[in-house]
């Protein structure tokens, strides 16, 4: 017998066919994480913005 061998001889007609034995708990934060996290996105875009208009800037000179 193999590791990858499966055998459904001992399952009854009650038994489900499909375990969902992949579904897991929902990822759960605090409101707090959240919007830090939101923040921080927001403000690393705006630092990438200003920082590609500076470079542009300098290289326009």
């Amino acid at each position: 017998m193999q590791a990858e061998d499966v055998y459904y001889d001992d399952q009854t007609e009650d038994e489900a066919d499909i375990v969902e034995w992949y579904a897991k708990r929902p990822v759960t934060v605090s409101t707090a994480v959240a919007t830090g996290s939101i923040i921080a996105a927001f403000s690393l875009g705006v630092l990438t913005a200003v920082g590609a208009l500076a470079l542009l800037g300098y290289m326009d000179d």
